[in-house]
């Protein structure tokens, strides 16, 4: 195959591949086995073999390939050049007509600081293992800055490491203010701004802690937190947006379609198992357990390939109900959009799998949202022992607290706030029936909403009952200071 080639193949071309290129050794054969990242049309990175030596592989086609060529190697040339720890650069070409390609040394047996996050991110808040894992980023981001360099695409996925050794990639992010000498003040505070505000938002009490590991390769610059902490809620903002956008577009997160009859939406990983769910979810609905039928919405519990999920249709209950709703988005879109928007903030809820919207020259009709199954009991069967005395487990009613202070600290209403709509989840209240959530852009507008979710949360238990006044003391009531 011809590197333009890869332009047409998609985003699983069939494997392995052998693609022609060429080095200063003449014409030879790479042999693509596997991939690990692919922007279809664009880029395609994978483990081959080149001339007898496993390689990693960056492949770039495209109207973008020269630009995205360019942008790699000078990047890995920073890395290598400051001395910093990378993966060397064994051969690379550029050819018009045909695209760019850089071949690396492969790591073998290098796990990416990302995968050893995932292992450890349930554990207690800074936990021995994962202060570990942060201190090992934050002391190679130190050095990067020490040399006058930084990563834009700044993330754990970026930093490789073997048998103790550190390695960072993908030189694609690489910039430079003056190599050599220490980045300046701001530059620093900008890009540590990107690595905090992937973390999650637990960890934020501990930023100031967390930043000695950093201090310890890089002590040129006293950083004030409180501008730190400015530019961290600057990107997490950017990045929640940017999320937001994603969930309704075909990217490397989500696969969707969109047209003239129709919309649907799937996370990448869960596409092979949800396609055979919409397209059945009646039949599906009909024979699981319905907790809700009729009218605007129905909404089941089905069992398909040995897991439990939930489907919820919602209805189109009229004519008359029609033509309110055929020109909005419809209110599974609302939900699925919300729910993600909870899983990115990192709030507890089921997680959506996937969307359907039943469209009729873009007018929209009945639609569906699939979404994780929660076995746990809701609010009210937790606490129905705890109403006269009021005697609720400590941990639950600090979740609880804690929740609240999620939901305020994000301006976060739900709109339904009902006890059957906050289940217990693995230590976790999370919440459900997304329909009318809103995260509001002001206190103004935010602070009337909490007040009719706390009103109608509270309004679950008798106002005479021991386990009303428990919760009525611990929820805030003025959140001007809090928001």
């Amino acid at each position: 195959m011809r590197l333009s080639e890869l332009k047409n193949a998609g985003r699983s071309p069939s494997l392995p591949l052998s693609i022609s290129l060429a080095d200063a050794a003449g014409p030879a054969e790479l042999q693509l086995l596997s991939l690990l990242r692919v922007l279809p049309g664009q880029r395609y990175v994978g483990a081959g073999v080149w001339r007898g030596r496993p390689v990693l592989a960056k492949l770039l086609v495209g109207s973008k390939a020269a630009r995205h060529f360019q942008r790699e190697r000078n990047g890995v040339h920073l890395l290598a050049d400051q001395g910093l720890t990378t993966p060397q650069l064994l051969a690379d070409g550029l050819k018009d007509g045909e695209g760019g390609w850089l071949l690396f040394e492969f790591i073998e047996g290098a796990e990416s600081l990302g995968e050893t996050w995932k292992r450890v991110e349930h554990l207690p808040v800074l936990a021995d293992m994962q202060g570990a894992v942060l201190a090992e980023a934050l002391g190679a981001i130190g050095q990067m800055h020490r040399k006058g360099l930084w990563q834009e695409d700044l993330h754990l996925d970026n930093l490789l490491r073997q048998r103790g050794r550190l390695y960072l990639i993908d030189g694609g992010g690489v910039c430079s203010e003056t190599p050599g000498q220490p980045l300046s003040r701001q530059k620093v505070l900008e890009n540590l701004g990107v690595f905090f505000a992937q973390l999650p938002k637990s960890l934020e009490p501990f930023t100031e802690e967390l930043l000695v590991y950093y201090l310890l390769s890089n002590g040129e610059h006293a950083l004030p937190m409180e501008a730190l902490q400015k530019q961290i809620n600057k990107v997490r903002s950017w990045r929640l947006k940017d999320y937001l956008i994603k969930i309704g577009r075909e990217c490397t997160l989500f696969s969707v379609q969109r047209g003239a009859f129709g919309l649907r939406a799937i996370r990448r990983e869960e596409a092979a198992a949800m396609l055979p769910v919409l397209e059945q979810a009646d039949a599906l609905l009909d024979q699981g357990h319905l907790y809700k039928t009729g009218g605007a919405a129905s909404v089941g519990k089905v069992e398909v390939g040995g897991r439990t999920l939930v489907i919820k249709r919602y209805n189109i209950k009229g004519f008359a109900h029609w033509l309110k709703r055929f020109w909005r988005p419809s209110r599974a879109w609302h939900s699925w959009r919300e729910g993600n928007r909870l899983a990115f903030l990192g709030i507890a809820t089921p997680k959506p799998l996937a969307l359907l919207e039943k469209r009729f020259l873009w007018l929209r009709s009945r639609a569906y949202l699939i979404t994780e199954h929660l076995t746990g009991p809701d609010i009210i069967e937790r606490f129905a022992p705890y109403v006269e005395s009021g005697a609720a487990p400590e941990a639950e009613l600090l979740a609880l607290d804690h929740l609240f202070a999620e939901l305020i600290g994000e301006r976060i209403s739900h709109g339904d706030f009902k006890g059957h709509n906050l289940f217990w989840q693995d230590d976790r209240w999370a919440l459900i029936d997304l329909d009318s959530m809103c995260q509001h852009g002001s206190l103004s507008s935010f602070a009337p909403a909490y007040a009719r979710d706390r009103a109608r949360f509270m309004r679950n238990w008798p106002e005479n009952s021991a386990l009303y006044q428990v919760i009525d003391q611990r929820l805030p009531k003025d959140i001007s200071s809090a928001a």
